[in-house]
């Protein structure tokens, strides 16, 4: 691939990203069915050019930053909580969907092989660490099933990337060894940890010394790569290496950055992230000109392998269904008779967890990245093709329903009871004004008497907050209302100055800035009162 022809391709996909972003907003669905649906339009359209990009560089492109994106925000006290519902599903339901799907695809295929129907069944078993991101954030559900869905996501790569290499290896050579899968599996398990942990303490080594933003950012981006690229190369699991080191700097952001570090990060991560994600189901959705040309144009996928493809997907839904109605109830089933406490989730519980999971990338470059010699290898692009597409689209676009169906009022209560921001807010202004009172010994410096002022004025205003929140509410919107309008008149005035001739390039840039801080705050803590108001 030429420059040029490089060039344009990211302008296509920059260009198909904006355009779909915004019939996504319009017509309120999540941006991933839009992603995949504008990319699966692109790849039909006559006279678009064909965009062969190898499986293996897609993954090692985007699922590293991704996943790192997905961990460094994850909560590790949570995540450890709910080990034991993540562990049966990145584990449990990864075999389980594994064996399902297997036995369906050899039934209704006899002459493909066994080991081969059990590859299919793990390139399609782990759902999709970016899909889940995708689609979950934004969604008012239990804080906890987030948790275990994200954790699910992030940690099942090492049983269905083990499950795919024996059965792969088993198709090709016709020999299955369990020792060498148990080993198999411990070396993409405890490598991909003890790398990851390697790697997150050298970079947070390296971050601490540097004080730079643009060089903070930078190391941020080198370190998915870089560990993946090394794990990978050990015949460890990049993905854990990657999640590993992520929630490693991600436990230490607030210690390791400063503020203008933080803000500048989150700032360059979340465009980057938004275009790699997008990027990702765009690709998804073209690859159907390269299903379609494999299996031998549209005609014979219609007549012969949709059908069979669609049983397959059907399978893999109604495995996760039955895995997880079975992990959750039988323990308490048979813990019940012996008499032992064990938690109670409603229905809506399973229901949102086996609805959730959506397959992405991973399972498409997976099969796509098959020797051109393997069995039924075009039935098992298709399929991949097929569970992605389906889970994504149809499951993706009704979770939002289904959770609104939901009620979700006992499984709120399974929650962890923390105080609320209000009440965190009122804490550490208390902490900061009892510091600031104790070392403002000059009365005459008004200086320090106003930022006395200013933290007792917000201290008594979060505790004001505990005892007549609701009552408070329309005060503190028009207060937001004025002092968002203020700050916009301010950066009027600030501009009129600058065109007039009256303030240099860098005293606009200044206090722009600072005007677009406080505005963030403003806008941050508005939306507070809003959404207090409508709960």
């Amino acid at each position: 691939m030429h420059g040029s022809e490089f060039f344009n391709i990211l302008l296509l996909f920059l260009t198909a990203a904006l355009i779909l972003s915004l019939l996504a907003k319009r017509f309120n669905i999540p941006s991933a069915i839009i992603f995949i649906l504008g990319g699966a339009g692109l790849a039909l359209t006559p006279n678009v050019p064909i965009i062969h990009i190898e499986p293996e560089l897609v993954l090692t492109l985007f699922l590293p930053p991704l996943l790192q994106a997905s961990a460094y925000f994850i909560v590790w006290r949570e995540f450890k909580e709910n080990i034991r519902p993540i562990m049966l599903l990145a584990i449990g339901a990864v075999f389980f969907t594994t064996l399902i799907v297997g036995l369906t695809a050899h039934a209704i295929l006899p002459n493909m092989p066994l080991s081969a129907a059990f590859c299919l069944g793990a390139i399609v078993s782990p759902p999709d660490a970016v899909a889940a991101k995708a689609l979950l954030e934004g969604l008012r559900v239990p804080r906890r099933l987030i948790t275990i869905l994200e954790g699910e996501s992030l940690v099942n790569d090492a049983s269905g990337l083990m499950l795919y290499r024996l059965a792969s290896v088993a198709t090709l050579t016709g020999v299955f060894n369990w020792s060498e899968a148990v080993l198999m599996f411990g070396q993409l398990t405890f490598g991909g940890i003890v790398i990851g942990a390697i790697a997150g303490l050298l970079t947070y080594t390296l971050i601490s010394k540097l004080r730079e933003p643009q060089l903070t950012i930078l190391a941020s981006f080198l370190l998915p790569w870089g560990t993946y690229f090394f794990a990978e190369r050990l015949e460890a699991s990049g993905v854990l290496a990657v999640v590993t080191a992520s929630i490693i700097l991600g436990k230490s952001q607030h210690e390791l950055l400063d503020a203008q570090n933080r803000l500048e990060m989150r700032a360059i991560w979340k465009s980057a992230t938004f275009f790699m994600e997008a990027t990702i189901f765009i690709l998804i959705g073209m690859a159907l000109r390269s299903v379609i040309h494999e299996a031998g144009g549209i005609d014979s996928i219609f007549s012969k392998t949709i059908p069979l493809a669609f049983l397959v997907t059907l399978s893999a839904i109604a495995a996760r269904f039955l895995w997880v109605f079975i992990a959750i109830y039988l323990p308490r089933t048979i813990l019940s008779n012996l008499y032992v406490e064990i938690a109670h989730y409603p229905i809506s519980v399973p229901i949102i967890i086996s609805w959730a999971g959506m397959r992405g990338v991973v399972s498409l470059a997976i099969a796509l990245a098959l020797p051109t010699n393997f069995p039924q290898r075009d039935f098992i692009i298709i399929t991949a093709f097929m569970v992605t597409s389906v889970t994504v689209i149809l499951q993706g676009g009704t979770l939002k329903k289904l959770i609104n169906l939901m009620n979700f009022d006992q499984a709120l209560a399974l929650e962890n009871k923390f105080i609320d921001e209000h009440h965190a807010r009122e804490k550490i202004y208390e902490a900061s004004y009892t510091f600031i009172s104790s070392n403002t010994n000059d009365l005459e410096n008004e200086f320090l008497l106003y930022l006395l002022n200013e933290h007792q004025r917000r201290l008594t205003a979060y505790q004001r907050l505990q005892i007549e929140g609701a009552a408070l509410s329309e005060k503190r919107k028009e207060y937001f209302t004025v002092a968002l309008k203020a700050i916009s008149i301010a950066r009027k005035k600030l501009v009129e100055l600058h065109r007039s001739g009256q303030i240099h390039d860098k005293t606009l840039n200044i206090i722009g800035n600072e005007l677009d801080l406080e505005e963030s705050r403003l806008t941050h803590l508005a939306q507070d009162v809003i959404k207090s108001k409508h709960a």
